[in-house]
């Protein structure tokens, strides 16, 4: 029986798989011979030769010898120089100091000095105004011109920051960080606005924690401070107003100034509390200044000789 003749079956010989970087033959040849042969042949020479290591000859060993001797001598004359300087910058520290103490001492006492000075002066102006005009003109020159301490009915203001600003949200202090927002924070600006409101209102006399104002107080700041006349103020700020409670408190809150203030509780946090007070006392203003002043004639009788 004859069939088809048979094909015998095609084996394929078994194939080398190809390197992935069989493309990059001159980078692995790099990799595999990183050395040069030439160096690789001069630190094998050197190494037979016994040139590595420690120097050999007795030349080399006086040279490196000498070298830690200097390095030495280098660090000891440092380190006894900084010994024998050390008292010295000691006591230009401690001379330094007393002097600091010693002319702060003198500022306090001629600040001690102008304060009494500044006092004095006060005294004879009040004087002043009491010998001119009559006793109700004298009184109403005082109030207004802040000279004399006033009280009476009036109201109580207090104005703070907002809780956020007084935590500084993570615990510090706000006012000792430059980076918080000033937006929770009253200004100065906003209390030259609460005077001047309080004042539009009918307030007779006006003062921010005891420090008394007069027609000629400067509300300013000094970076996070606010200055009432030069003076720094802390938070909260106490307003305190001599006038008729009742209708003050009414007209303030009813004013562009109060619903200003109104507007940075609501959008701001800012807190602020009002009362009326059956009795609020004000200190006289630590100076005034007189800008014109006129001399008083005096009846004289001339004697005959």
């Amino acid at each position: 029986m004859c069939g088809m003749p048979q094909q015998p079956p095609v084996r394929s010989s078994p194939t080398r798989p190809r390197r992935p970087d069989a493309s990059m033959s001159l980078i692995t040849n790099v990799m595999d011979h990183s050395l040069d042969d030439g160096y690789a042949e001069a630190a094998a020479r050197k190494t037979s030769e016994g040139g590595g290591g420690l120097p050999k000859t007795l030349r080399a060993k006086l040279g490196l010898a000498v070298g830690l001797v200097l390095t030495a001598l280098v660090v000891t004359v440092g380190a006894a120089q900084a010994h024998h300087a050390a008292p010295v910058v000691a006591k230009e520290r401690t001379e330094l100091i007393d002097r600091v103490d010693s002319e702060t001492a003198s500022a306090d006492k001629l600040q001690t000095t102008v304060d009494k000075l500044r006092d004095d002066v006060s005294a004879q102006q009040r004087a002043a105004l009491k010998q001119s005009g009559g006793s109700a003109q004298a009184d109403l020159v005082g109030l207004l011109s802040g000279a004399t301490a006033v009280h009476g009915p009036g109201v109580k203001l207090v104005v703070n920051d907002a809780k956020e600003a007084s935590t500084g949200g993570d615990g510090t202090n706000p006012r000792e960080t430059s980076g918080f927002s000033d937006t929770g924070r009253v200004r100065d600006r906003d209390m030259q606005r609460v005077v001047n409101g309080l004042w539009a209102s009918g307030a007779e006399a006006v003062s921010i924690n005891g420090q008394r104002l007069t027609s000629l107080s400067a509300i300013r700041a000094a970076g996070d401070a606010i200055l009432v006349d030069n003076r720094p103020l802390v938070p909260p700020y106490t307003v305190l107003a001599v006038g008729d409670g009742e209708r003050l408190s009414t007209r303030f809150q009813d004013s562009a100034d109060g619903l200003y203030l109104h507007a940075l509780e609501q959008n701001y946090g800012i807190r602020a509390t009002i009362s009326t007070e059956g009795d609020v006392r004000l200190p006289a203003a630590p100076s005034v200044i007189v800008r014109t002043a006129q001399p008083t004639t005096e009846k004289t009788e001339k004697g005959t000789s």
